[in-house]
């Protein structure tokens, strides 16, 4: 499964029984956790959500409302006795940030935390199945989102096509890596005639708070599905400059920009208790939106 679990979908302020930044990017039996806003371990043990299978944190800028949990969930590990490696990928200040905390408290943890400072562009995340990229985005101060992306899943092995040419079983891990099959007899069996194409590959992409800017959809071109903050409605737009954050409509255009498949929109702004309008605004540029709300699991 590839899929994303709002934990969080407010702005700064935790209003009307909705929390600060924090999503799960299930990834079959890998769990991604990107920003983690204040409560965040509240949520996940409200969903039920195993925090022992969280290998990778991303947090994309230092503002409170996307990393004020995590100092207490890397506190909780300590507690709960976690020996696999924890990998944080974040702005390098965040460092001095834990260790200072750490230091004070005189934590001492019984698993190795790995600090990776964000480049300002690139792969950061290499795995058999999944690569994470960084990008850019514009805030108040520097900021990242992140691009999760399958890798080519293999060709499927045809049973029919194996049966006529009489393929042997001990070649079939050839087969599945691309190789062709050199028969006995010196004939060259291409793979495609032997297998079908495996599934496309799939992949989301999380705009963290952002002024609206056209050129961040080339980071994410053809996504599968991109999150994009919607702190306000469209009648604030020039405020919404002013913070350097986005609108409905500008969040629709961007996942249009970007020709990806569906849209999720967050980060509402706690002078907001209905959230319907977002909904109607959004999709009036985008049609196929939704909205981020905690404790849904959105299949990408």
């Amino acid at each position: 499964m590839f899929g994303v679990t709002i934990l969080g979908n407010n702005s700064a302020l935790p209003v009307f029984d909705r929390h600060p930044t924090a999503q799960i990017v299930t990834l079959n039996d890998q769990l991604l956790l990107i920003d983690c806003g204040e409560g965040t371990q509240m949520q996940l043990s409200q969903y039920k959500i195993r925090r022992s299978k969280i290998n990778h944190i991303f947090i994309s800028h230092l503002h409170g409302d996307h990393y004020f949990g995590l100092p207490g969930l890397i506190n909780s590990y300590g507690l709960m006795s976690r020996e696999a490696d924890l990998h944080i990928y974040a702005p390098s200040a965040l460092q001095q940030i834990l260790n200072l905390q750490f230091e004070a408290a005189n934590t001492k943890l019984p698993f190795t935390l790995h600090f990776h400072s964000l480049p300002a562009e690139g792969i950061i995340v290499e795995e058999d199945k999944f690569s994470v990229t960084c990008f850019p985005v514009q805030h108040r101060i520097d900021c990242w989102g992140f691009l999760i992306k399958e890798k080519n899943k293999p060709r499927k092995i045809d049973k029919n096509k194996i049966t006529q040419y009489n393929i042997p079983v001990t070649a079939f891990d050839k087969i599945k890596m691309g190789e062709d099959i050199i028969t006995n007899e010196g004939e060259t069996i291409k793979n495609e005639l032997l297998t079908l194409p495996g599934k496309t590959p799939k992949s989301y992409a999380y705009c963290a708070d952002t002024l609206y800017q056209e050129n961040i959809a080339s980071h994410f071109q053809n996504a599968t599905m991109v999150y994009h903050e919607t702190t306000y409605l469209k009648d604030l737009e020039e405020r919404a400059a002013l913070r350097f954050h986005s609108t409905t409509v500008q969040a629709g255009k961007i996942a249009k920009l970007a020709n990806c498949e569906k849209l999720l929109i967050g980060h509402f702004s706690s002078k907001y208790e209905k959230l319907d309008e977002f909904l109607i605004e959004t999709k009036e540029v985008f049609a196929n939106t939704q909205l981020a709300i905690e404790g849904v699991t959105f299949l990408v």
